[in-house]
């Protein structure tokens, strides 16, 4: 006999309780942000990868392309070499942004409502949460 049909007389285990509000994770706003978070990762991903693979891909293919001399020592294999660094700075610059416009302003509204149902729930004292042996 298992702890649950001891306990309540059914070997099914009952349904969880059901809460007016759905879960978060099952809000629209929320699969919203989330859908907006996944398609940037994926832009911001393709944009940064495929920018270093093209330059090693160049570099390996390609070395006389890269070995292109463009002003005194400065050949063009270095300056797309820097270039990366640029890209990584475009790619955090967006990020940022992206963040604060789309994705922080849904945060702070579903936060605020998660508060607002969190405040009308009853508190339970913290000494009594548990009953007694």
């Amino acid at each position: 006999m298992s702890n649950h049909t001891a306990r309540y007389g059914s070997s099914a285990p009952s349904p969880p309780a059901r809460t007016s509000r759905q879960p978060i994770h099952a809000h629209p706003e929320f699969r919203s942000i989330s859908a907006a978070y996944r398609r940037f990762g994926i832009a911001a991903t393709v944009f940064s990868v495929g920018g270093f693979l093209s330059y090693v891909l160049l570099s390996s293919f390609a070395p006389g392309v890269m070995n292109q001399r463009l002003i005194g020592h400065l050949t063009l294999g270095l300056t797309l070499g820097l270039a990366q660094f640029a890209v990584m700075g475009v790619t955090a610059l967006l990020y940022v942004r992206h963040m604060r416009e789309k994705i922080d302003p849904v945060v702070r509204r579903l936060r605020s409502q998660l508060e607002e149902h969190e405040a009308e729930q009853p508190r339970v004292p913290a000494g009594r949460r548990f009953g007694a042996w």
